[in-house]
């Protein structure tokens, strides 16, 4: 659940928010992934929804609010493709509303995960809905995927949200500012902070993505590095959403730590070497690109899914 919303960027804008971009990802992999968020009755709005029917995402759970502009993020790129955010609050995305109907049928199609941010949450009255959902749906765990944006959170809602989840995702940036802020006067390490906060919130597995220096996963008491997978960048818009929707999918497949990691990464980096947040890919792709780098991480990538 959470934003979905247009990326614009100086000369083209391209469907996105995170919800929207791992829905893609997770979705494309062969899973179900209804999103639960909010357009306007505008143009925008209804390219959304015909973005996400080409997609292949359901649009069940999308309300269309009349009076309300389409999210938007005005984006900026350096010179490495990272990506700087300017979101226009409140959204119409804070205008998602579920009454008791709607909480039925969501608890109706019994989701194995529910994934959401922090953009979203960071209006009150989301929160209060996230919790409302989660009331209703007992045995599903929680992936938190953090995309802090300058603004748009605060140190007590990120905890807040984080008590919430059996997996945490985010980058090395949103690691050591959250050190700094709960761990003030310690030298920071990215082991150590894993520790702390998997510690402080009973998280069960940490991840953190590291560009192309790929990522880090803490998972029972355990600290690893995993390499990543170099690219000509050309927008890193999405590339961490894509990370988040590969890594859970294996991970739901059971795959050892490693494997899921060097798929994700791989994932990660395709995205990030083309324009716009869902640009087209291919599993095969993924699997060359680890086959070429990480041999061991392919045991039979022509049984993935099994």
């Amino acid at each position: 659940m959470g934003e979905i919303l247009w990326d614009v960027f100086e000369d083209a804008e391209f469907l996105g928010g995170a919800p929207l971009n791992f829905s893609a990802a997770a979705e494309r992999l062969g899973h179900s992934v209804p999103l639960i968020t909010a357009v306007g009755d505008d143009q925008r709005g209804h390219r959304a929804i015909e973005s996400m029917q080409a997609l292949g995402l359901s649009t069940e759970f999308v309300q269309i609010l009349p009076g309300r502009e389409t999210g938007t993020a005005l984006i900026t790129t350096d010179s490495q493709g990272n990506a700087s955010f300017f979101i226009q609050r409140p959204a119409v995305f804070d205008a998602i509303l579920v009454d008791e109907a709607r909480l039925t049928t969501i608890a109706q199609v019994r989701p194995d995960w529910l994934y959401f941010g922090t953009l979203a949450p960071f209006h009150p009255p989301t929160e209060e809905l996230l919790h409302r959902i989660l009331d209703r749906l007992p045995d599903v765990q929680c992936f938190y995927d953090l995309n802090l944006r300058q603004g748009h959170w605060e140190l007590a809602l990120v905890e807040r949200l984080s008590d919430l989840a059996s997996i945490v995702k985010l980058n090395e940036s949103e690691a050591e500012t959250l050190f700094r802020l709960t761990q003030a006067g310690q030298e920071f390490s990215l082991e150590g902070f894993c520790r702390h906060w998997s510690s402080a919130h009973a998280v069960e597995m940490i991840c953190v993505t590291l560009g192309e220096r790929g990522c880090a996963i803490f998972e029972t008491n355990v600290f690893q590095q995993f390499d990543g997978y170099a690219v000509r960048v050309v927008d890193t818009v999405g590339a961490g959403d894509a990370f988040a929707a590969a890594f859970l999918h294996g991970h739901e497949l059971g795959w050892p730590t490693a494997r899921a990691a060097a798929f994700a990464n791989a994932l990660g980096a395709q995205v990030a070497s083309r324009a716009g947040a869902t640009p087209a890919w291919t599993v095969d792709e993924c699997w060359e690109m680890v086959a070429l780098q990480s041999p061991t991480a392919v045991t039979d990538p022509t049984r993935m899914n099994e």
